[in-house]
C-alpha cells in the first residue's frame, strides 16, 4: 500500500509488521511520535504487544533485556540524552548477545539544550557493541528497521537504526508500506538460539574470569565480522520480497569523479542534486553514501574511494580532540593503500543547522581549490563568535 507517512510512523509501521512481541517506551523529543504510534497499534489489537510505560530510557533498554532474554522480538526508540542515558546497558545488551532492534533519532547532546539533528549521540556509542545503520528517506527508514529484526536475529547483536531527527523523524513523504504477508514472508517468527525456561534452567550475565573473557570479546567481533555479509543476505531478500535495495554503501557518478563526497543520513537527498547540477557543468564529481556504520564496510569504501584525487567527508558531528568521526573513520580505511586520496574532513550542520545546497557547493569548491587540506577539520558556516569560554 503506497501512502504517506511521517518518518517517526514508518518506523513504527515496521515495528508492528515485524509481529513485535514486546516494546519499551520512554518519550523523548523527537522519538516521541514512534512510541506515540505504537501504543496506538497496541491499543487497537493491530499489534499484539506487551507495550512496556517505563520511568526512564535505562529502564527502557533493562526492560528489554530481560524480554529478549526470554526469547521475545523486542524494541524501544530513543534519541540524543536518553541514548547518553542508556550507554551502560548498550554494553550489556551486546555483551549477552541479544537482538534488540532501538530506533535511534539523532539529536545534538546538550548543553546548550537542542533537540535538532547531529549525530554525535549515535556515534558516541560507537564501541559498545550494536550494529548501525543510517537511513536517508522515510521509505529506507521503514525497510531499514524491517532487515535490522532479520539481521539482529541472524547474529545475535543489537541494531540501532539511526534516522535523523526532525528533516527524517517529522517529514511527510510517499511510502510504500508492505502488507502483512509479505512482511512475513521475509521475517518469519523469531527463534531464539538460547533462552530463560524454567524447563532448561540456565543462568546468564555471571561473572567471566580472565581465563573466558577475552574469547567472549572475540566473539562479539565475530558476529560483527558475519554481520557485514549478512547484512548483503538480507538486502538480497528483501529486494526478492520488495524490490529494494539499498546496499551498505551506495556510490552515485564514482567512476570517473576526481572528487567524491561522502555522505550519510539526510545530508545525501541534498548532495544528489547539488551532484547532478556540478555534473551537468562538466565537473568530475561524485558521491558515495555511507549507510553501515558498524561494522564499518572498509573494503566496499576503499573500492570506491581508491581512485579519487580527494575526498570531501562531511560529517554531522565531532569527536572534542580530534575530528570528525566518519573523516577518521575513512581515513583510517584508506591509510594501507599505496597510493590514496587526500581527505578532506567538513563539519556542517551540527544542532540542526541546514545543509543546504549552496553549503554543499561550498565544500566541493573548497576541496576542489585546495592541494591539501589546511586543517584536520574545516569548519562550515561559523558565526562570529561573540563570547568564549
Amino acid at each position: 500500500m503506497r501512502t504517506v507517512l511521517e518518518g517517526s510512523h514508518a518506523v513504527a509501521e515496521a515495528v508492528r509488521l515485524a509481529r513485535t512481541q514486546v516494546v519499551s517506551a520512554y518519550p523523548i523529543t523527537p522519538q516521541t511520535h514512534i512510541v506515540e504510534r505504537l501504543s496506538d497499534f497496541c491499543a487497537d489489537g493491530s499489534l499484539k504487544a506487551r507495550f512496556l510505560r517505563v520511568e526512564s530510557e535505562h529502564s527502557a533498554l533493562a526492560a528489554l533485556i530481560g524480554a529478549a532474554s526470554a526469547g521475545v522480538r523486542t524494541f524501544t526508540a530513543t534519541s540524543s540524552q536518553g541514548l547518553a542515558l542508556m550507554h551502560e546497558l548498550l554494553h550489556w545488551a551486546s555483551g549477552a548477545r541479544l537482538p534488540i532492534v532501538m530506533a535511534e533519532v539523532n539529536r545534538a547532546l546538550a548543553p546548550g539544550w537542542n533537540i535538532w539533528t547531529d549525530q554525535t549521540d549515535s556515534l558516541a556509542q560507537r564501541d559498545t557493541g550494536w550494529i548501525q545503520l543510517y537511513c536517508e528517506s522515510c521509505q529506507e527508514t521503514l525497510d531499514t528497521t524491517l532487515q535490522a529484526f532479520r539481521l539482529a536475529e541472524l547474529v545475535n547483536l543489537p541494531v540501532m537504526v539511526v534516522l535523523d531527527a526532525f528533516f527524517l523523524s517529522h517529514t511527510y513523504e510517499p511510502v510504500d508500506v508492505p502488507d502483512e504477508e509479505a512482511a512475513d514472508r521475509f521475517l518469519p517468527p523469531f527463534q531464539p538460539r538460547f533462552q530463560l525456561d524454567t524447563k532448561n534452567p540456565c543462568a546468564l550475565n555471571q561473572m567471566v574470569p580472565p581465563s573466558f573473557y577475552m574469547e567472549m570479546r572475540r566473539n562479539i567481533q565475530s558476529g560483527m565480522e558475519e554481520a557485514m555479509w549478512r547484512f548483503a543476505e538480507v538486502e538480497a531478500e528483501f529486494e526478492s520480497v520488495f524490490g529494494r535495495c539499498y546496499g551498505m554503501v551506495e556510490a552515485v557518478h564514482c567512476e570517473d569523479a576526481e572528487i567524491i563526497l561522502v555522505t550519510s543520513g539526510t545530508i545525501t537527498s541534498t548532495s544528489r542534486m547539488v551532484l547532478e547540477e556540478l555534473r551537468a557543468k562538466g565537473e568530475k564529481v561524485g558521491l558515495l553514501k555511507v549507510k553501515l556504520f558498524r561494522p564499518f564496510p572498509v573494503e566496499a569504501i576503499r573500492t570506491v574511494l581508491k581512485s579519487a584525487r580527494k575526498v570531501a567527508v562531511i560529517d554531522r558531528n565531532f569527536s572534542f580532540g580530534a575530528s570528525g568521526i566518519f573523516a577518521q573513520e575513512i581515513r583510517a580505511a584508506l591509510c594501507g593503500l599505496d597510493e590514496r586520496p587526500q581527505v578532506f574532513g567538513f563539519i556542517a550542520g551540527l544542532g540542526g543547522r541546514d545543509v543546504t545546497a549552496s553549503v554543499l557547493e561550498e565544500i566541493y569548491l573548497h576541496a576542489k581549490n585546495n592541494p591539501t587540506p589546511d586543517s584536520e577539520s574545516i569548519w562550515v558556516g561559523l558565526h562570529e563568535v561573540q563570547h568564549a569560554i
